[in-house]
């Protein structure tokens, strides 16, 4: 696997200008996308259609999102080299030099291990095991793995962010039952050919970063 590159000079002198805020390494945590996984996660609790005590309800949706933003701060870390060489991404905090890649690496860790042992604990182990899995699976089989290989990435890596919603079932019944697949599938079907339409925008980006 390749390891990132270090950071340009442009990216370490914006670093003397001011130090990392909240807002920083919440970025890291790519809160847009954890709103789209938080918003599938709980369509899957909710379709589930079984009474879940709100509080449990609220911390598995939590422990959703909390995953999400490990998985993009480990991204964040990992791809911090191909960030710097694009527009739409050189500005995110690791590239820009305001967070050192070692500590998005770090928050990346801890936050999954504090999400998967809380739905564990919390909730259940099914529920944590399909989380884990997915953290796994996006930081390491897409972004390290399919993203610098193949121009399938995005299909095989799609995996990833459709999975919450068989997450959300699982932590109200404890079980995934096809049901749950067939909302997988949904998204993963549609995963490829939005991303495709969207990257069509930035395909000098994408040429730069090879």
């Amino acid at each position: 696997m390749a390891k990132p590159a270090a950071l340009t000079p442009d990216a370490e002198m914006t670093a003397t200008v001011r130090a990392a805020r909240w807002q920083d390494y919440f970025q890291l945590m790519k809160p847009r996308v954890m709103s789209l996984v938080v918003f599938t996660g709980l369509t899957g609790l909710i379709a589930a259609r079984v009474p879940v005590h709100p509080l449990l309800g609220a911390v598995a949706v939590l422990c959703i999102a909390i995953g999400a933003g490990a998985s993009g701060a480990l991204n964040m870390w990992y791809d911090a080299d191909i960030d710097a060489k694009m527009r739409r991404t050189r500005g995110r905090p690791v590239p820009m030099g305001l967070v050192a890649g070692a500590e998005a690496a770090t928050l990346g860790v801890v936050l999954s291990l504090l999400s998967v042992m809380l739905m564990g604990i919390a909730v259940n182990w099914l529920a944590a095991g399909m989380l884990a899995f997915t953290i796994v699976f996006y930081a390491v089989v897409y972004t390290m793995w399919l993203k610098r290989w193949t121009t399938q990435n995005i299909v095989i890596g799609g995996l990833a962010g459709a999975l919450p919603p068989a997450i959300g079932w699982a932590a109200a019944t404890g079980s995934a039952p096809l049901n749950a697949w067939l909302m997988v599938l949904i998204i993963f079907l549609w995963t490829p050919p939005h991303f495709w339409a969207l990257s069509l925008y930035v395909s000098t980006d994408y040429a730069k970063a090879g």
